[in-house]
């Protein structure tokens, strides 16, 4: 069993930045794909970024693109959220991936870890 945990989330003003982070538990998840999802309020999951197990494939959601930068280090994932808008608030989660490639799919992903608030103020 994998254990993911995100860290960094918080309150930030529009227009502002924030960083969150992921950690999976063993070292296998450094040969597999990385992803994020968010859950807006009251709206379903929706995909955000995906990094392959090399970072050799990233792939962004359309309402992301040019903001957010996903990165990894090994089982360690990143993702930097510059110029946030209310749209942004959400629930953010990471996902550990089956395989060494993963995309929007939320099926193609094993673990998940319980999720971390992020609120963009007006």
């Amino acid at each position: 069993q994998v254990r993911v945990e995100e860290f960094g989330g918080g309150l930030v003003q529009a227009g502002g930045s924030l960083s969150l982070s992921c950690s999976a538990s063993a070292n296998t998840a450094s040969n597999n794909a990385l992803g994020w999802f968010r859950r807006p309020p009251g709206k379903d999951r929706e995909f955000v970024a995906s990094i392959s197990w090399n970072g050799g494939s990233i792939i962004y959601a359309d309402s992301v693109k040019g903001r957010f930068t996903i990165s990894r280090a090994r089982s360690t994932s990143y993702l930097q959220m510059n110029d946030l808008n209310s749209d942004d608030t959400a629930v953010y989660s990471c996902a550990v991936g089956w395989r060494s490639y993963a995309g929007r799919d939320s099926s193609s992903y094993r673990y998940w870890g319980p999720g971390t608030q992020v609120t963009v103020s007006a």
